[in-house]
Formats: C-alpha cells, sequence, structure tokens
C-alpha cells in the first residue's frame, strides 16, 4: 500500500508539473492583472519618494534617491514571489541593468511604432508567453516631472549627479508624452511548486479495501 500511494503521489507530481509548463495552461488576463497590481505596487512606492526628495532637497538628491530606492523597490517586489520578476528596461537605459533583452527591444520598438502613429502611451502594453513564461510590458511616457532629469536641457548640477550615479547615461532627450522605457515582467510558472493536495474524489481503481488513498504529504 504505501509503494502504491508514493506511486500515486508521482503520478499526481508529473500530472502538476507537466501541465505547469505548457504555455496554454497559463491564465494571461488573470497574469495581465497581477503584472499591472505590481506595476502600481512599484510606482506606488517610487513616487512618493521622489516627490519628497524634490520638495525637500531638490532634483540633485531625488537622482540619488532614485538610483537606490528604484533598485531596491524592485528587489524586494521579486523577492516577494518567487515567480515574478519586475524590472523597468529602455532603448535609451540610464542603469546599466535596464538594458533590454531581444524580445524586450522588440516590444520598446513596437511600443515607439504605436506612439508616432498616434496612439498614446499610457495605456499601452503588451504581453505574451515566450518559452513557457508569461512576459509583460507597460509603456513607461515621460511626464512633466521626469524632463527634469531626462529632457534635452539638463542642469549642469543636475548632469553631474546622474554621471556620478550612472556614468554611462543614456536616458536624456526626451520630450513630453514620449516613450523613455518600460515596465518589464516575467511571470515563471516553475517558480514554486505548492504542495501537491488531497484528491477529494478518488477513482474506483485507485482505491484499496475501501480505504481511499491520499498522497504522502512533503
Amino acid at each position: 500500500m504505501k509503494l502504491l500511494t508514493i506511486c500515486l503521489s508521482s503520478v499526481l507530481l508529473f500530472t502538476y508539473q507537466n501541465a505547469a509548463a505548457q504555455p496554454n495552461q497559463i491564465d494571461q488576463k488573470a497574469l495581465k492583472q497581477e503584472a499591472i497590481s505590481l506595476i502600481k505596487k512599484f510606482g506606488g512606492q517610487l513616487k512618493p519618494e521622489l516627490k519628497k526628495a524634490l520638495k525637500s532637497k531638490g532634483p540633485v538628491h531625488a537622482v540619488e534617491v532614485c538610483a537606490k530606492k528604484a533598485p531596491e523597490i524592485a528587489r524586494k517586489i521579486n523577492a516577494s514571489s518567487s515567480n515574478w520578476h519586475i524590472k523597468r528596461v529602455s532603448l535609451k537605459n540610464r542603469n546599466p541593468n535596464a538594458k533590454p533583452d531581444a524580445w524586450e527591444r522588440k516590444v520598446l520598438t513596437m511600443f515607439d511604432q504605436k506612439r508616432l502613429n498616434g496612439e498614446s502611451a499610457k495605456k499601452m502594453a503588451y504581453s505574451e508567453v515566450v518559452d513557457g513564461k508569461f512576459r509583460f510590458m507597460k509603456a513607461q511616457a515621460t511626464e512633466a516631472v521626469c524632463l527634469t532629469c531626462h529632457s534635452k536641457n539638463i542642469a549642469p548640477n543636475i548632469q553631474k549627479a546622474i554621471h556620478q550615479y550612472y556614468p554611462n547615461d543614456k536616458a536624456t532627450g526626451y520630450s513630453l508624452g514620449e516613450i523613455r522605457g518600460a515596465f518589464s515582467l516575467e511571470y515563471n510558472p516553475q517558480g514554486t511548486l505548492p504542495n501537491v493536495r488531497i484528491i477529494k474524489k478518488i477513482p474506483n481503481f485507485m482505491k484499496l479495501n475501501n480505504r481511499a488513498l491520499s498522497p504522502v504529504s512533503p
């Protein structure tokens, strides 16, 4: 009986892993909502910090806050879920870690083309299942507050602060409304394997002596 129980557990575990690995099994609609929620969480933590820095000590201090706080917020969000990974990317990246991969570059280029065709960047997003992983990108438009550190005319003292933290900065020259990057999220369904739950209804062929077998708890 013990051997049969172990075999049944192995079959259930394999079935779960196989289903999770199939792109068609991914609930894209639900994952889009999760992705948007994580983006709002990121922005909801970073924007108040930047506004506080701008108001208290000015844009030079805001550069420092952005350089330190943005990666910290991303790390905390990623640490809270072994399935999701969030970051920001740009075709003209400021942070070297914000350099896009091939898929992200393709989507960013598509975003730029859509904006040129008259589409607003505020609601621009794209998702796709790539190699069994759900990927989602949300465009970041250049807002008025962004122009202080990302426009064509940046004050010398701000430029100095930017180059202090980002020696290879490329994220300048933007105008209001232009896409200066995007949030990029990846959901890996294999990130966490939850405990196999006990089956409530056992088929007759899995019953032994009128007692239902259940998977062994890990």
